[in-house]
């Protein structure tokens, strides 16, 4: 069972260090709680060759030229392709409240992009267990459409990893996951030990974002 995770939720609503009420947080608790009845969080991830050359990187299943993603994977040999997702379920709960309680379905949303990441970290740390073991360390998620890594890149990331087939996953026509709780991203992998390798905030320069960890 997922821990509730209170402080992420409130960040996605909005809370910038401000305390929320007491029926706020008995809103969360109650769609964490239904979250982890309809929810189905599955992943996939794959490992690639990776050559980086300043902004340009040679991922072989895709090579785009990114000022952010090189600065992410310098130093790296390899490279994860990775993708997590929800389910449906999430969506049914989302879509059914904005239809009968609008303030229940706007938590939901924060709650499940919550959850969702936490299952990522979840996922993540088990990844960096699995490589640290023999030697080899990983560098922050870097998901398509962050900073100036392209989303054009998500298609290729979704064929390389069969998610469609593996975790359930499909692209809109505008480049947008079906399910909507569902994330892609790319995870360095080199020789060199680095102090973050879960939280991506750290490395990006949208210092104005308003979902930015404190």
């Amino acid at each position: 069972m997922m821990e509730i995770n209170v402080r992420e939720t409130l960040r996605y609503l909005g809370y910038q260090g401000q305390p929320a009420d007491g029926a706020v947080m008995e809103l969360i608790r109650q769609c964490w709680e239904e979250l982890e009845r309809m929810a189905s969080p599955r992943s996939i991830w794959r490992e690639y060759p990776l050559t980086v050359s300043g902004d340009e990187i040679d991922a072989c299943v895709f090579r785009i030229e990114s000022r952010a993603l090189g600065k992410n994977l310098r130093g790296c040999e390899r490279l994860l392709l990775f993708a997590a997702s929800l389910g449906a379920g999430a969506d049914v709960l989302i879509q059914k409240y904005e239809k009968l309680q609008m303030s229940r379905a706007v938590v939901m949303q924060a709650a499940a992009a919550a959850y969702l990441e936490d299952y990522c970290d979840s996922v993540n740390e088990e990844l960096r267990r699995r490589y640290e073991a023999e030697g080899w360390y990983l560098r922050p998620r870097f998901s398509p459409g962050y900073g100036d890594f392209s989303l054009e890149c998500q298609p290729a990331v979704i064929a390389a990893l069969e998610a469609g087939k593996r975790v359930g996953i499909t692209l809109t026509d505008s480049l947008l996951m079906a399910p909507s709780k569902s994330v892609t991203a790319v995870i360095g992998v080199g020789r060199t030990p680095l102090a973050c390798v879960v939280k991506g905030c750290e490395d990006c320069p949208k210092t104005d974002c308003e979902f930015r960890r404190v």
